[in-house]
């Protein structure tokens, strides 16, 4: 159960507008339990676990103008919540700095460049991400609770907790729709399958919307194919579950075809497994090929195949780069120095050394 904060205490607030699961809410969720160890800050969001700390919405109304320490940090992370923070700050003066994290790899519409202009601060998450900004910026990476996500002690254990198939696993975890190349997955893992089968492959995700015809030609396509009972399609679960079913993979694939940043491999990662996955976002500045995975063109499903294939084929080369994926997510991708960094951002702004 949600414990709500009284906002006159806090001095960053973090908004979270979208109910679904996503990229954005996977990381409020993550940061803001830490960043709380060291400064006053509470996310508002629709549904989140009761241990991140929150304001409720409403309260964003009434709560007094100025802060703690004067102005808040009002960090938005999409733009309806810049511009949340823009009436707050404008209409209701409410003293604010306003701040922005851009994973976008893509030219924004003037719309986005107006409400990045409006902002006291900018975060972008890659260095790719940044050259599309069109201000500066402060390059912050994603990283990953490696506490959290850690390697399983018994893999097949994992597996037979969660009632999946007992052989090598291939897993594709987000969104179910074009954009993020499950269709490139499931054509990768019918070439692939039919040929090992001992190995199987899982799709975990929710299909939104307009995207759930497409959802249904996977499942239409992989149940022609004989597929039905190795190419299992199971429902999103909870951001503070989603650990678990890293644990039960042998292989991660992340298939999109465009992306911003993508924090799936970095869990995969973190998990011990290795990674394939397309050259979009900022898995190539995640993934070392030949090392902790394979890094393969988006929307090629031939190349998909055979680097799941090399691997499913040669379980020494599948673990010693799983080993390595997890040496690398906490040797350069930890969520405390993400955190820390962040937090610097934040401290500035309240100061005003900006």
């Amino acid at each position: 159960m949600t414990a709500y904060l009284d906002p006159a205490t806090i001095d960053v607030i973090a908004p979270n507008f979208k109910r679904r699961l996503s990229g954005v809410t996977a990381t409020v969720v993550r940061l803001v339990p830490v960043q709380a160890r060291e400064l006053a800050i509470a996310a508002v969001a629709p549904a989140l676990p009761g241990h991140v700390p929150q304001i409720r919405r409403t309260a964003l109304l009434t709560m007094p103008r100025r802060g703690p320490r004067g102005a808040r940090v009002w960090h938005a992370r999409r733009n309806s919540e810049m511009l949340a923070g823009l009436i707050l700050k404008s209409l209701l003066r409410k003293q604010l700095k306003l701040l922005f994290t851009s994973a976008s790899q893509r030219n924004h519409t003037g719309y986005s460049k107006w409400l990045i202009r409006q902002m006291d601060a900018v975060i972008s998450t890659s260095h790719k991400t940044a050259m599309y900004l069109g201000r500066p910026s402060k390059v912050i990476p994603h990283g990953i609770d490696t506490a959290q996500f850690h390697p399983p002690a018994d893999r097949a254990a994992v597996k037979a907790a969660l009632g999946l198939p007992s052989g090598p696993l291939v897993g594709c975890f987000g969104r179910i729709r074009a954009q993020k190349g499950t269709d490139v997955f499931v054509e990768a893992m019918i070439r692939v399958l039919v040929a090992r089968p001992g190995a199987n492959a899982i799709v975990m995700g929710r299909a939104t919307g307009p995207h759930q015809g497409f959802a249904q030609a996977l499942k239409a396509r992989v149940a022609a194919c004989g597929l039905a009972e190795r190419i299992l399609f199971l429902p999103e679960v909870p951001v503070d579950q989603v650990a678990d079913w890293y644990q039960a993979l042998d292989l991660f694939i992340a298939p999109q075809r465009r992306e911003g940043f993508g924090l799936t491999p970095l869990e995969a990662m973190a998990s011990g497994t290795p990674v394939i996955a397309t050259t979009v976002g900022a898995f190539g500045e995640l993934v070392a090929p030949g090392e902790t995975g394979t890094l393969i063109p988006p929307g090629d499903v031939v190349a998909m195949a055979a680097a799941a294939a090399h691997l499913l084929d040669d379980a020494r080369a599948r673990d010693a780069q799983g080993q390595a994926a997890r040496a690398r997510a906490e040797g350069q991708f930890q969520l405390g120095n993400e955190a820390g960094a962040i937090t610097a951002v934040y401290r500035a702004l309240l100061d005003g050394t900006a």
